[in-house]
């Protein structure tokens, strides 16, 4: 598969991953505490989430919400930069995104608090567009002086 094909689908899917990251930080800032914590946490019952939550709680999960946002943001604008071939993006990206979700996996997927859908998908949505962007680029990052351009693969 050519090099640029390989950052464009890589684009494609951090767009989606950066969209659904931002609705899903804006949903936390503006829900109440208790369904904000439900939203995240989805594979728990919500009955046994709700109750009264000091204010401090909150604050910390709006927080949380801001940085899905900011983070979604930011690999948007990564793979619209990526569109054009460029190296900044994709460790851009593969750093912002990547270890957002390196988190969300370790303590949200392993502990058994959400559903596969569609958390654990958007791991694999961003693990995928981490994989394809960089099997696009490795060969400039590596230095080896044969290795073509990515424009130079664009056919």
């Amino acid at each position: 598969m050519p090099r640029k094909l390989l950052l464009r689908v890589a684009a494609v899917l951090w767009v989606v991953w950066g969209l659904v990251h931002v609705f899903a930080g804006v949903t936390i800032m503006t829900l109440p505490t208790s369904d904000a914590v439900a939203a995240v946490a989805d594979a728990v019952p919500p009955a046994t989430l709700a109750m009264d939550y000091p204010p401090a709680a909150g604050a910390v999960l709006k927080q949380h919400g801001w940085n899905l946002a900011w983070i979604g943001l930011t690999t948007i604008v990564c793979a619209f930069a990526m569109w054009q071939p460029r190296l900044w993006p994709v460790w851009l990206a593969a750093v912002v995104g990547g270890l957002a979700d390196v988190g969300y996996f370790l303590f949200m997927d392993l502990g058994g608090f959400v559903n596969f859908v569609p958390g654990t998908v958007m791991t694999l949505v961003s693990g995928s567009a981490i994989i394809l962007s960089f099997a696009a680029v490795w060969p400039l990052w590596r230095g080896t002086e044969d290795a073509p351009s990515v424009e130079a693969t664009a056919s």
